[in-house]
Protein backbone atom coordinates (compact mmCIF):
# COMPACT_ATOMS: atom_id res chain seq x y z
CA UNK A 1 0.00 0.00 0.00
CA UNK A 2 1.65 3.32 -0.74
CA UNK A 3 0.86 6.29 1.74
CA UNK A 4 0.48 9.71 -0.71
CA UNK A 5 -0.03 12.98 0.87
CA UNK A 6 -1.71 15.62 -0.92
CA UNK A 7 -0.91 19.14 -0.29
CA UNK A 8 -2.63 22.00 -1.50
CA UNK A 9 -2.61 25.81 -0.71
CA UNK A 10 -6.31 25.79 -1.24
CA UNK A 11 -6.67 29.78 -1.63
CA UNK A 12 -8.15 30.50 -4.47
CA UNK A 13 -10.58 27.39 -4.37
CA UNK A 14 -12.05 29.74 -1.16
CA UNK A 15 -11.85 33.68 -2.77
CA UNK A 16 -12.33 32.74 -6.83
CA UNK A 17 -15.59 31.97 -8.06
CA UNK A 18 -14.50 30.19 -10.66
CA UNK A 19 -12.19 28.02 -9.09
CA UNK A 20 -14.88 27.46 -6.24
CA UNK A 21 -16.89 26.32 -8.97
CA UNK A 22 -14.16 24.01 -10.70
CA UNK A 23 -12.66 22.55 -7.41
CA UNK A 24 -15.11 22.95 -4.93
CA UNK A 25 -14.02 20.82 -2.03
CA UNK A 26 -10.32 21.82 -3.20
CA UNK A 27 -7.97 20.69 -5.49
CA UNK A 28 -6.05 18.37 -3.30
CA UNK A 29 -10.01 16.61 -2.76
CA UNK A 30 -10.10 16.11 -6.80
CA UNK A 31 -6.33 14.64 -6.84
CA UNK A 32 -7.19 12.21 -3.74
CA UNK A 33 -10.52 10.85 -5.73
CA UNK A 34 -8.83 9.73 -8.52
CA UNK A 35 -5.99 8.41 -6.74
CA UNK A 36 -7.44 6.54 -4.12
CA UNK A 37 -7.67 2.61 -5.17
CA UNK A 38 -6.32 -0.48 -4.06
CA UNK A 39 -2.99 -0.15 -3.29
CA UNK A 40 -2.97 3.91 -2.64
CA UNK A 41 -4.12 5.12 0.55
CA UNK A 42 -4.48 9.25 0.14
CA UNK A 43 -4.70 11.79 3.20
CA UNK A 44 -4.84 15.68 2.54
CA UNK A 45 -3.36 18.66 3.91
CA UNK A 46 -3.59 22.85 3.02
CA UNK A 47 -1.99 25.51 4.32
CA UNK A 48 -4.72 26.27 6.78
CA UNK A 49 -3.54 23.15 9.08
CA UNK A 50 -1.68 23.42 11.78
CA UNK A 51 1.76 23.78 10.61
CA UNK A 52 0.66 23.01 7.30
CA UNK A 53 -0.47 19.75 8.28
CA UNK A 54 3.77 18.91 7.56
CA UNK A 55 5.46 17.28 10.71
CA UNK A 56 8.22 14.91 11.18
CA UNK A 57 6.26 12.23 11.72
CA UNK A 58 3.54 12.56 9.20
CA UNK A 59 6.57 12.41 6.10
CA UNK A 60 7.96 9.81 7.85
CA UNK A 61 4.49 7.46 7.38
CA UNK A 62 4.61 9.28 3.66
CA UNK A 63 5.78 7.41 0.66
CA UNK A 64 4.68 10.19 -1.44
CA UNK A 65 3.86 14.04 -1.32
CA UNK A 66 2.30 16.33 -3.67
CA UNK A 67 2.64 19.55 -3.81
CA UNK A 68 0.12 22.48 -5.14
CA UNK A 69 0.57 25.91 -4.30
CA UNK A 70 0.60 29.01 -5.95
CA UNK A 71 0.12 32.92 -4.22
CA UNK A 72 1.11 32.21 -0.98
CA UNK A 73 4.72 30.02 -0.98
CA UNK A 74 5.53 32.73 1.47
CA UNK A 75 3.20 31.40 3.62
CA UNK A 76 4.94 28.21 4.13
CA UNK A 77 7.09 28.17 7.17
CA UNK A 78 11.11 27.59 6.72
CA UNK A 79 11.14 24.91 8.93
CA UNK A 80 8.37 23.08 6.95
CA UNK A 81 10.86 23.54 3.68
CA UNK A 82 13.67 21.84 5.98
CA UNK A 83 11.52 18.95 6.37
CA UNK A 84 10.13 18.55 2.85
CA UNK A 85 13.87 18.82 1.70
CA UNK A 86 15.32 16.44 4.29
CA UNK A 87 12.29 13.39 3.50
CA UNK A 88 13.15 13.70 -0.31
CA UNK A 89 16.84 13.56 0.48
CA UNK A 90 16.23 10.35 2.54
CA UNK A 91 13.87 9.11 0.25
CA UNK A 92 10.55 10.19 0.23
CA UNK A 93 8.93 10.50 -3.73
CA UNK A 94 7.80 14.10 -4.48
CA UNK A 95 6.14 15.46 -7.02
CA UNK A 96 5.12 19.22 -8.22
CA UNK A 97 2.50 20.39 -9.77
CA UNK A 98 1.97 23.21 -12.18
CA UNK A 99 2.63 26.52 -9.62
CA UNK A 100 4.56 24.49 -7.32
CA UNK A 101 6.99 25.34 -9.36
CA UNK A 102 7.92 28.59 -7.06
CA UNK A 103 7.10 26.87 -4.20
CA UNK A 104 9.74 26.49 -1.20
CA UNK A 105 10.52 23.14 -1.31
CA UNK A 106 10.94 22.99 -5.19
CA UNK A 107 13.31 25.78 -5.14
CA UNK A 108 15.03 24.39 -1.86
CA UNK A 109 15.80 21.11 -3.80
CA UNK A 110 16.66 22.39 -7.01
CA UNK A 111 18.62 25.42 -6.20
CA UNK A 112 17.46 27.55 -8.78
CA UNK A 113 15.27 30.56 -8.90
CA UNK A 114 12.66 28.11 -11.12
CA UNK A 115 11.38 31.43 -12.88
CA UNK A 116 9.89 31.10 -16.07
CA UNK A 117 7.33 32.98 -18.37
CA UNK A 118 3.59 32.91 -18.56
CA UNK A 119 0.39 34.72 -19.14
CA UNK A 120 -3.49 33.63 -18.92
CA UNK A 121 -4.89 33.46 -22.05
CA UNK A 122 -7.18 30.40 -22.18
CA UNK A 123 -4.71 28.85 -24.97
CA UNK A 124 -4.27 25.50 -25.80
CA UNK A 125 -1.91 22.94 -24.83
CA UNK A 126 -0.68 20.09 -26.82
CA UNK A 127 1.33 18.02 -24.53
CA UNK A 128 3.97 15.58 -26.41
CA UNK A 129 5.80 12.68 -24.87
CA UNK A 130 9.16 12.43 -24.90
CA UNK A 131 10.29 9.00 -23.33
CA UNK A 132 7.09 6.53 -24.32
CA UNK A 133 9.21 3.91 -23.03
CA UNK A 134 9.13 5.40 -19.38
CA UNK A 135 6.77 4.49 -16.33
CA UNK A 136 5.45 7.92 -16.00
CA UNK A 137 4.57 7.92 -20.04
CA UNK A 138 2.20 4.43 -19.97
CA UNK A 139 -1.26 4.53 -21.02
CA UNK A 140 -0.70 7.92 -23.01
CA UNK A 141 -0.17 7.80 -26.73
CA UNK A 142 2.41 10.23 -28.81
CA UNK A 143 0.58 13.25 -27.13
CA UNK A 144 -2.66 14.50 -25.54
CA UNK A 145 -4.32 17.66 -25.43
CA UNK A 146 -5.96 19.87 -22.93
CA UNK A 147 -8.24 22.58 -24.51
CA UNK A 148 -7.54 25.46 -22.36
CA UNK A 149 -4.29 25.90 -20.14
CA UNK A 150 -2.24 28.36 -18.40
CA UNK A 151 0.42 29.23 -20.81
CA UNK A 152 3.88 28.63 -19.39
CA UNK A 153 6.85 29.17 -21.16
CA UNK A 154 11.05 28.89 -21.74
CA UNK A 155 13.24 29.90 -20.39
CA UNK A 156 12.41 27.40 -17.09
CA UNK A 157 15.12 28.27 -15.03
CA UNK A 158 15.98 24.98 -13.93
CA UNK A 159 19.19 22.57 -13.46
CA UNK A 160 18.96 20.21 -16.67
CA UNK A 161 16.42 17.24 -15.74
CA UNK A 162 17.67 13.87 -15.20
CA UNK A 163 15.11 13.02 -17.15
CA UNK A 164 12.15 14.68 -19.64
CA UNK A 165 8.87 13.17 -20.07
CA UNK A 166 6.58 16.06 -21.79
CA UNK A 167 7.66 18.87 -23.44
CA UNK A 168 4.74 21.53 -23.38
CA UNK A 169 2.98 23.04 -26.46
CA UNK A 170 0.66 26.03 -26.46
CA UNK A 171 -1.35 27.72 -29.44
CA UNK A 172 0.34 30.96 -28.45
CA UNK A 173 3.80 29.94 -29.72
CA UNK A 174 5.19 28.98 -26.82
CA UNK A 175 6.94 25.55 -25.71
CA UNK A 176 7.51 24.29 -22.47
CA UNK A 177 9.16 21.15 -20.48
CA UNK A 178 5.87 19.89 -19.00
CA UNK A 179 7.50 16.72 -17.19
CA UNK A 180 10.53 16.60 -15.67
CA UNK A 181 12.14 14.28 -13.74
CA UNK A 182 15.29 14.92 -11.02
CA UNK A 183 16.92 12.69 -9.08
CA UNK A 184 18.10 14.50 -4.87
CA UNK A 185 20.13 12.23 -2.52
CA UNK A 186 17.99 8.91 -2.34
CA UNK A 187 14.73 10.55 -3.59
CA UNK A 188 13.05 10.76 -6.78
CA UNK A 189 11.06 14.21 -8.09
CA UNK A 190 8.37 14.78 -10.61
CA UNK A 191 7.29 17.78 -11.62
CA UNK A 192 4.41 18.20 -14.04
CA UNK A 193 3.38 21.40 -15.44
CA UNK A 194 -0.56 21.87 -16.28
CA UNK A 195 -2.95 21.90 -12.78
CA UNK A 196 -3.84 26.15 -13.40
CA UNK A 197 -7.15 26.31 -10.58
CA UNK A 198 -9.61 27.87 -13.02
CA UNK A 199 -9.77 24.87 -15.35
CA UNK A 200 -10.84 21.50 -15.21
CA UNK A 201 -7.21 19.95 -15.55
CA UNK A 202 -7.30 17.30 -13.06
CA UNK A 203 -10.47 15.53 -13.97
CA UNK A 204 -8.89 15.38 -17.54
CA UNK A 205 -8.07 10.87 -18.25
CA UNK A 206 -4.51 11.56 -19.37
CA UNK A 207 -3.32 13.80 -16.49
CA UNK A 208 -4.78 11.65 -14.08
CA UNK A 209 -3.00 8.92 -15.93
CA UNK A 210 0.63 10.53 -15.47
CA UNK A 211 -0.08 11.49 -11.57
CA UNK A 212 -1.09 7.67 -11.08
CA UNK A 213 1.95 6.71 -12.82
CA UNK A 214 4.51 9.14 -11.11
CA UNK A 215 3.22 7.75 -7.79
CA UNK A 216 4.01 4.27 -8.58
CA UNK A 217 7.38 5.57 -9.95
CA UNK A 218 8.81 8.04 -7.20
CA UNK A 219 7.57 5.89 -4.07
CA UNK A 220 11.03 5.19 -2.23
CA UNK A 221 13.04 2.15 -2.80
CA UNK A 222 15.37 2.54 -0.50
CA UNK A 223 14.90 5.00 2.79
CA UNK A 224 17.53 6.56 4.95
CA UNK A 225 19.05 9.21 6.19
CA UNK A 226 22.68 9.71 4.55
CA UNK A 227 25.06 10.69 7.31
CA UNK A 228 28.58 12.08 6.73
CA UNK A 229 30.91 9.04 8.53
CA UNK A 230 34.74 9.05 8.76
CA UNK A 231 35.30 5.57 8.27
CA UNK A 232 38.84 3.69 8.56
CA UNK A 233 40.51 2.27 5.78
CA UNK A 234 39.39 -1.26 5.40
CA UNK A 235 42.06 -4.36 7.32
CA UNK A 236 44.15 -7.10 6.59
CA UNK A 237 41.27 -9.10 8.12
CA UNK A 238 38.60 -7.25 5.78
CA UNK A 239 36.80 -5.63 8.47
CA UNK A 240 36.36 -1.43 8.98
CA UNK A 241 35.83 1.13 12.11
CA UNK A 242 33.38 4.20 11.38
CA UNK A 243 32.79 6.50 13.45
CA UNK A 244 30.35 9.98 12.57
CA UNK A 245 31.80 13.07 12.17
Amino acid sequence: MLRVLVWNEFYHEQTHERAKAIYPHGIHRAIADFLQCDDIQVKTATLEDENCGITKEVLAETDVLIWWGHVRHNLVPNEVVELVRDAVLEGMGMIFLHSAHHSKPFKALLGTSCHLTWRESGDSEVLWVIEPSHPITQGIDRYFTLEHEETYGEPFVIPTPDKLLFIGSFSGGEVFRAGCLFERGNGKIFYFQPGHETFPTFYQAPVQTVIRNAVRFVAPTYRARTGCPHVRKITDEGDYVLKNH
